[in-house]
């Protein structure tokens, strides 16, 4: 509202420069105007509104049209009204002499600026108000008249506001199809407007916030649009919120929060790694061609990976029990397990039976991190008894195939050759007779 009570300081000289070219039809036409120019002053936009109309009713073909239209897109701004501000300024957009329509520059400035902070108040203009308000953005931005009775210096900071409210204007403006297309929920065609809105404005915190808010749209059917997200919620963090046209405290409170939330759940906690990220993010709108970041399920990933290739017998072990512990454990070991001659695995000797020249080992598999205690979790029914008495506790290899399985307790049963077991020491059994039992000695 301020903003139009100072606007309404210059309308009485509009008139007087009126004056010298233009007629009042009579004296009914003033005191309408008079009425008008008062209602301004005052700030009673309602009742300006209301007498706006009685006079174009009354004289729709004034001398004093076009001014009474430039009136007309003040008032509406001033109600709350900017769809209608917007389009009301359709007739004086479109002279050749706008200067000449309006009353001189302060009004040409009063009128593109009008349009262009109202323009922004529409979350989805028609296409013709759109229109209008992209000419009057562009005209906004080239305009550099200074109004008569305005210092230089005063007009130099009031064309840096004009020019943040046109460029304010004109990023709405390059969003909006964009933001409708992810209302309804059209995320490519979302992430393609943003991404052509940021190229554009390439300063704009909104353009590359919405931008990752459309890539997170796609993420839900395209796992590799995580990292464009991210890096499109960095830009929108690390921009000189003044450049991007948003509240700082919007971005403090909001953006940055957010994308170390996001980055933290995709990558995990990294300090340095979000850091990074920012630097990288403020020196380019859009992420180099190459630009990844490793995710947390990518990283357990290449562990495993790399964990299988140092321990490849443990890693199928964990494979296999894995499988077998699994609600359709039953189910895996008889299809695929049961039977099937499985590669060589590794474990520690728990229990021999017997302990001498034994038949059936128990084995159990260590923890890759030993945080559980051993327990036995697979018997071994060898072919043969061994040679003599294995010493317990003590790392082995062997390949066997699979023959039974119970799932509490659990316990996976193998028939294994004795000689396919590798690096069991096994010593002579020391036998001790049977109680009675004459010996030499005591004989």
């Amino acid at each position: 509202m301020s903003r139009f009570r100072r606007v309404a300081g210059y309308l009485v000289a509009v008139a007087a420069i009126a004056q010298s070219s233009k007629r009042y039809r009579n004296q009914a036409e003033f005191q309408i105007y008079d009425a008008v120019i008062k209602d301004l002053t005052t700030g009673n936009f309602s009742r300006a509104l209301a007498d706006l109309d009685t006079w174009k009713k009354g004289y729709p073909e004034s001398d004093y049209k076009d001014d009474r239209q430039f009136l007309y897109v003040q008032v509406y701004a001033a109600v709350d009204e900017p769809a209608n501000a917007v389009t009301a300024a359709g007739d004086l957009l479109s002279r050749q002499d706008l200067e000449a329509a309006v009353g001189g520059p302060a009004n040409v400035v009063k009128l593109l600026y009008t349009v262009a902070t109202a323009v922004v108040q529409l979350p989805t203009p028609a296409a013709e108000q759109m229109t209008l308000a992209a000419t009057a953005a562009r005209q906004l931005l080239a305009y550099d008249k200074k109004p008569d009775g305005v210092a230089v210096a005063a007009w130099q900071q009031a064309r840096r506001d004009l020019e943040t409210a046109a460029r304010g204007a004109l990023i709405h403006l390059a969003l909006v199809p964009a933001t409708e297309a992810l209302r309804k929920n059209d995320c490519a065609a979302a992430e393609s407007g943003f991404t052509k809105a940021l190229e554009e404005f390439p300063d704009s915190i909104q353009a590359a916030w919405y931008l990752g808010t459309a890539d997170l749209c796609l993420y839900k059917t395209e796992p590799g649009r995580a990292v464009p997200a991210l890096y499109a919620i960095a830009r929108a963090a690390v921009v000189d919120p003044a450049k991007g046209g948003v509240d700082p405290k919007w971005q403090q409170q909001t953006v940055a929060p957010y994308l170390e939330r996001l980055f933290e759940q995709y990558h995990g906690k990294d300090p340095e790694g979000l850091s990074r990220l920012k630097d990288l993010a403020a020196r380019a709108p859009l992420p180099p061609p190459d630009f990844t970041i490793q995710s947390v399920a990518q990283r357990a990933r290449d562990e495993a990976d790399q964990f299988a290739k140092n321990n490849p017998q443990l890693a199928l072990w964990i494979k296999i029990k894995a499988a077998l512990s699994d609600t359709n454990g039953v189910e895996y070991f008889v299809s695929s397990l049961q039977e099937a001659q499985v590669p060589q695995l590794r474990g520690v000797l728990m229990e021999a039976r017997p302990s001498c020249r034994p038949k059936q080992l128990l084995v159990a598999v260590p923890a890759p991190d030993a945080s559980e205690p051993l327990q036995p979790e697979i018997t071994l029914k060898l072919d043969k008894p061994l040679a003599g008495s294995p010493g317990l506790n003590q790392e082995f290899h062997w390949e066997g195939l699979p023959t039974a399985f119970t799932k509490s307790p659990f316990m996976l049963t193998m028939d294994a050759e004795v000689a396919k077991i590798e690096g069991l020491a096994v010593r002579p059994c020391t036998e001790r007779p049977a109680s009675g039992a004459v010996t030499k000695k005591n004989r």
